[in-house]
């Protein structure tokens, strides 16, 4: 029994450190180029790794993008609700977790728009496809827990998120604001926040 837990432990760690350096070689690639602009080939070749090694990990390049993406996410969200938790104004509040969100989608634009796109496109069979959408939800949730300061029903804070969420993403994801800085389009999705909720 041992050590058939040895072996199952070190091909764990073996198969962790190969999704490790797969992330960080798209991490990178993508950081530099663009994910437009980067083969599976290249990102298979800077991880060390074969092509169809790669592909058991992500199996298209927009699951790639999802598996680097999901963890700025996380922690963009992560962020931006520790710091709701401490705005007493529920527009600020609310604001406070849309900020980073949309700092961290901006931080490489086309990228950031091809992530918007995949995670509405995707395939959700797929677990990065899927761990980019319980995000999603995350996010709705979030801003729902703050929309209650308010007195709301959760029925109603909770399609009031679904709304607000959906400027979010449209606005991140929008043409017209490919060569806007974040401070613009987050006063964009402020501006529409503002008009739903009561004065």
């Amino acid at each position: 029994m041992p050590l058939a837990s040895q072996r199952v432990g070190r091909r764990e760690r073996n198969k962790q450190e190969k999704l490790d350096r797969i992330t960080a070689a798209a991490r990178e690639l993508f950081a530099e180029r663009g994910v437009d602009e980067v083969t599976t080939q290249e990102i298979a070749e800077k991880a060390d790794i074969g092509a169809g090694t790669l592909f058991l990990y992500a199996k298209t390049k927009g699951e790639l993008l999802l598996l680097v993406q999901n963890s700025t996410y996380a922690d963009a969200l992560a962020e931006g609700t520790s710091a709701a938790e401490r705005i007493p104004d529920v527009l600020d509040a609310v604001m406070a977790i849309i900020r980073p969100v949309v700092e961290c989608n901006r931080k490489q634009i086309d990228n950031g728009r091809t992530y918007l796109r995949e995670i509405v496109f995707g395939d959700p069979e797929e677990p990065h496809h899927r761990d980019a959408l319980v995000l999603t939800v995350q996010t709705e949730k979030a801003i729902a827990d703050v929309l209650q300061r308010d007195d709301r029903s959760a029925a109603d804070a909770a399609t009031l998120a679904h709304i607000v969420s959906a400027i979010m993403f449209l606005s991140m994801a929008s043409t017209i604001n490919i060569a806007n800085p974040v401070d613009d389009v987050v006063q964009e999705i402020r501006d529409q926040v503002e008009v739903l909720l009561p004065e």
